[in-house]
């Protein structure tokens, strides 16, 4: 079964305080619904476009239950945490077996 994956790059944090209080819900509900963080905004080394902004990556045991994860209440009530200040390009992706 191909794994799934949650992508997150952002563009723009303005308000990096709120950002912290919306970590501190979602890390819990990513946990309770398998996934394991791989990558958060660690070093970045940019090719192509140039673009270094942070990413985070995380994976679960498939794509089903990434989408479950995200759709779950825990992590509904920490994307209502999220600040209007930050912007986010969020995906959802299968990988390859």
């Amino acid at each position: 079964m191909a794994k799934g994956y949650w992508v997150s790059v952002y563009p723009a944090i303005s308000d990096p305080e709120r950002l912290t209080a919306y970590n501190k819900l979602a890390g819990p509900a990513v946990q309770a619904g398998g996934g394991r963080v791989l990558s958060r905004g660690g070093r970045v080394v940019a090719h192509e476009a140039g673009i270094t902004q942070r990413v985070v990556l995380i994976e679960f045991d498939s794509f089903e239950q990434a989408v479950a994860a995200y759709e779950s209440e825990a992590y509904q009530k920490a994307l209502v945490a999220l600040p209007d200040g930050v912007e986010r390009d969020f995906r959802i992706i299968e990988g390859i077996d």
